[in-house]
């Protein structure tokens, strides 16, 4: 996969691609991953994406590293010690591998609980799903080479769709379900 920003269609196979990935990782990982799902835009059913798998890792902590850092590498991710985020650890796939983010996060974080409310709110409500896939596809033309200036544009858009789903949450008494994996 290029560098470009790709907006495609939803493909039917990406929940089956997660699966795989997922499985190869639970069984590296064992009892050191709390939790793990499918999150970002591959995740909704529908949703127009970066053809890119994003996986969320709950932990019970971030330290030892290497209770979980050293297992994801053994199943063939790089891990991203230059992510500047410091509320997840982020890993890549291998030179020449399908493109795939895993962000591990704390369970119960903040930025973990985002991730799996914009995800689940997203699959619940398909106009703002398609609301994100026309930006998307808008943003993608406009920054092609600049993946930085792509996410960074969509910032509003998210946190806009954010405070309807912090509502939402509220008003179904959203907890997340069960791990995927």
């Amino acid at each position: 996969m290029s560098d470009k920003v790709e907006i495609v269609p939803y493909d039917s196979g990406w929940p089956e691609l997660f699966r795989l990935l997922a499985a190869g990782l639970r069984s590296v990982l064992g009892n050191a991953a709390c939790r793990i799902d499918h999150v970002g835009s591959t995740a909704v059913v529908g949703l127009a994406a970066k053809p890119i798998i994003d996986i969320q890792v709950s932990v019970s902590d971030f330290e030892p590293l290497d209770a979980y850092r050293v297992p994801i590498e053994h199943a063939g991710y790089v891990y991203r010690a230059d992510n500047t985020e410091r509320t997840k650890r982020y890993f890549r796939e291998s030179t020449g591998q399908r493109r795939t983010h895993i962000h591990v996060r704390r369970l119960g974080s903040w930025s973990e609980q985002f991730a799996l409310l914009f995800r689940d709110y997203l699959r619940e409500n398909v106009a703002e799903a398609h609301g994100y896939a026309d930006l998307k596809y808008t943003l993608a033309a406009r920054y092609q080479d600049d993946r930085h200036g792509y996410t960074e544009a969509k910032g509003q858009f998210i946190w806009e769709v954010m405070h309807r789903a912090d509502k939402w949450s509220q008003d179904v008494g959203w907890q997340p379900g069960s791990s995927d994996a």
